[in-house]
């Protein structure tokens, strides 16, 4: 049963807008991708009145733009950032056991000991994935969440992934990390928690200008232009942080990723490591997804100039990680296989190196010439510590008192089964009447784009995307009729 209080629809979008301009809150968050709505989270569970914007939809930019997976740090290991490795595997540790069990599964990883991997990147996958395991057992993340990793021989490595070449295949090692049944999927389970919590989740609002006490912001549904006041401010605006804060270098790497039928692949029940050539620490991924897909990723490329509203994927990007993964397979896979592709802007902090892939994944947490805080890097898994980390120097900075963070063991809303159940095991892409309904009713869905791109994900491949709008269209349409 849904909790009213959970509830993000147009109607108390209204409401909400009109309260925000009238009062001052404690803490502004501006920014509606994972971290913005994990800072609106941490704020709102220590009792403090939130507000947060976002210029678009929620999960509009990087945030459903990535692997879906929770990682435990094995590649930090690989390059020797042990910090951000411990991080991760604690965080992945508190998503899968306690925040969103509900929206995590465990998922089997094959590194193939086939001739496309050299004796080099075999010795380092099996050693850095019982590293991953040594990270698992310091987070206490119990073997029935995460099975410790295992060689196999070359026919239970084809059962697992049956496309895989048989010549050479000499079997491999299986680790396991965390799945998400769907990344933008936690971005509204946060913020609809968030809101439970008594924050104002206020979507096409855009900020134009940050203080240390407000920001000036648009309605760009309504019109009109507020000056929303606040004892903090939080800019969580992921690769558009630069615009707000001058201060910050924001060097944006593009990761992209191609949708595939999982039938062309054999069904596969364990996702594919595929090393690049000559590495040890980069990988393309072939991810088992819901509805019978198969998703391939991902590339780390610079994407210097300005930043688009959607990222496209390249051809070239498209035919690298075709032909990365084609090495290790029987029938290799051409360009018309590919069902969809889509590409997300890494917001990484610029340090200078040579190649983003250089560029450390860590966090920053910074006070802006202007006096708010701003916060910028990190990855999709370690959400709750950026957010917390956040919320703590916006306090200290601006001298408000609040209790600590509560949310490693706070467990975000879980109303909505079928929908995880369809995603997770339904060959079908078909959203349900009753699945739009409450994607306008519970979600914050306010056009079909919404339900179809950030709800649902039918919209990973146009030609479901293109059969499915009709019926969302209407039910969006109708649903916000019975809202006013």
């Amino acid at each position: 049963m849904t909790d009213p209080a959970a509830a993000l629809n147009a109607a108390r979008r209204s409401r909400d807008l009109a309260a925000a301009v009238d009062e001052t809150c404690d803490v502004l968050v501006v920014g509606g991708g994972i971290t913005g709505v994990g800072v609106a989270l941490d704020a709102a569970a220590r009792g403090l009145r939130v507000t947060l914007v976002e210029a678009e939809d929620l999960a509009w930019g990087t945030s459903r733009f990535s692997s879906k997976l929770v990682h435990g740090g094995l590649r930090y290991l690989a390059t020797g950032d042990v910090a951000t490795a411990v991080e991760s595997a604690r965080e992945r540790h508190l998503l899968m056991t306690t925040i969103a069990p509900h929206l995590i599964r465990p998922l089997p990883q094959l590194l193939p000991f086939a001739p496309g991997v050299s004796a080099r990147q075999r010795s380092a996958g099996t050693a850095g994935m019982a590293m991953g395991d040594v990270l698992r057992l310091q987070a206490r993340t119990p073997r029935r969440v995460l099975p410790p990793p295992r060689l196999l021989g070359p026919r239970q490595a084809r059962a697992l992934f049956p496309a895989l070449t048989p010549r050479g295949l000499r079997g491999g090692v299986l680790g396991h990390d965390g799945q998400l049944v769907d990344d933008a999927a936690l971005v509204v389970a946060v913020a609809r928690t968030a809101a439970a919590h008594g924050a104002r989740i206020l979507t096409r609002v855009r900020a134009e200008a940050l203080r240390a006490d407000g920001a000036t912001v648009v309605d760009t549904l309504g019109g009109g232009r507020f000056d929303l006041r606040a004892r903090s401010v939080v800019n969580a605006t992921g690769v558009w942080a630069g615009t707000l804060d001058d201060g910050i270098r924001v060097r944006p790497s593009r990761g992209t990723h191609v949708v595939l039928d999982a039938a062309d692949l054999g069904r596969p029940r364990a996702a594919l490591t595929v090393p690049l050539e000559g590495s040890i620490s980069q990988y393309v991924f072939v991810l088992p997804h819901a509805g019978e897909r198969v998703i391939v990723g991902l590339t780390d490329e610079d994407a210097p100039g300005a930043i688009p509203r959607v990222p496209a994927p390249t051809e070239a990007e498209i035919a690298f990680l075709l032909a990365t993964v084609n090495r290790l397979l029987a029938a290799p896979l051409d360009r018309t296989q590919v069902r969809g592709a889509f590409a997300g802007l890494r917001p990484l902090v610029d340090n200078g190196a040579s190649s983003s892939a250089d560029v450390s994944r860590r966090h920053l947490v910074r006070v802006a010439s202007a006096g708010f805080v701003s916060v910028l890097g990190g990855k999709l898994t370690t959400y709750r510590r950026m957010a917390e980390d956040a919320v703590d120097l916006a306090l200290r900075t601006r001298r408000i008192d609040a209790p600590p963070s509560t949310t490693a063991s706070l467990m975000l809303v879980d109303d909505q089964p079928s929908r995880w159940e369809r995603m997770a095991d339904q060959s079908s892409q078909r959203p349900s009447r009753a699945e739009i309904e409450f994607a306008v009713r519970a979600e914050g869905a306010l056009t079909a784009d919404d339900v179809l791109d950030r709800r649902t994900r039918i919209g990973l491949v146009d030609a479901e995307r293109d059969e499915a709008l009709p019926l969302v269209e209407t039910v969006v349409a109708e649903t916000l009729d019975l809202l006013r």
